[in-house]
C-alpha cells in the first residue's frame, strides 16, 4: 500500500539544511524514488523538524537511500543538525482522504 519514512531532527541552521536538501533533489533528479515530501516544524518545540517522505514501497525507499548522491548529501545535512536524526520507517496500512 505504500511506505512512509519520517526523519526527525533538530537544527538551528534550517535554511542551510533546506538548501542542501534542495541541492540533493536537483542532483538526484529522476533517480530519486520519493513520491512526496512534507517538511514540518514542531510548533511547540521550535528547532525540531519532521521530514515526512512518501514512497511506493520499503524497497523503493531503500533504493533511494543507496543512491551515491544520497550518501554525499546526507553527510552535509548531518553536519548541520543539532545532534543525530531519528528515522521512523512506517508501512502504510490505511490511507483515507
Amino acid at each position: 500500500m505504500g511506505f512512509v519514512q519520517i526523519i526527525e531532527f533538530r537544527t538551528s541552521k534550517f535554511d542551510e539544511m533546506r538548501k542542501v536538501g534542495n541541492e540533493w533533489e536537483a542532483a538526484a533528479g529522476s533517480d530519486g524514488r520519493a513520491r512526496r515530501r512534507v517538511m514540518c516544524e514542531d510548533r511547540d518545540n521550535p528547532g525540531r523538524y519532521f521530514n515526512i517522505v512518501f514512497f511506493d514501497s520499503y524497497e523503493s525507499a531503500m533504493e533511494n537511500s543507496k543512491l551515491p548522491v544520497t550518501a554525499k548529501f546526507s553527510q552535509r545535512m548531518m553536519a548541520l543538525g543539532d545532534g543525530p536524526p531519528t528515522f521512523y520507517n512506517l508501512d502504510v496500512v490505511e490511507d483515507v482522504s
